[in-house]
């Protein structure tokens, strides 16, 4: 498990207990959406969570997708994991050839979109907090992220 993936995990829990709830009462509110085991796992850092997972969990929650991911010491892990940001050619993510493997990263760059309301250039740029979460769902690091979307040509250039 990587150090993201722990601090997310803990900033779930974090997120959870706030709003005064159990791994068991969100699988009860949730009328099963949300299994107290999965959950559980989530917060521990055993599972990795996908972008759209976040999503709907921050539905769930009723908070915005920034708030589930960690804030502490942004700054230092910024510099410590990689690019800060990097730039997607969503005309190449939304190819109908591009790799089944990448479609989390065209869901996810929608989904940003969807939060920013840009929907009008070729470009979007993602934050390094951004590159991550997405890293940790690849289980890879960001730096790797990176070559390998570079590799599938849907990195944009300045």
């Amino acid at each position: 498990m990587s150090e993201y993936q722990r601090r997310l995990g803990s900033r779930l829990r974090a997120i959870r207990q706030q709003q005064g709830l159990t791994l068991q009462q969100v699988e009860e509110l949730s009328t099963g959406r949300w299994k107290a085991v999965v959950v559980g796992s989530y917060e521990r850092g055993d599972r990795a969570v996908s972008v759209a997972k976040l999503a709907e969990l921050s539905e769930f929650y009723n908070v915005p997708v920034s708030e589930l991911l960690p804030k502490e010491d942004l700054a230092a892990v910024a510099s410590a994991n990689g690019p800060s940001r990097v730039m997607l050619d969503l005309r190449r993510l939304s190819r109908s050839d591009l790799d089944p493997e990448l479609r989390p990263v065209s869901r996810f760059a929608h989904t940003i979109q969807l939060q920013r309301g840009d929907f009008n250039g070729n470009v979007l740029t993602i934050r390094g907090e951004d590159l991550r979460a997405l890293s940790v769902i690849y289980g890879t690091d960001p730096e790797d992220l990176v070559i390998r979307l570079e590799d599938e040509g849907v990195l944009a250039h300045a």
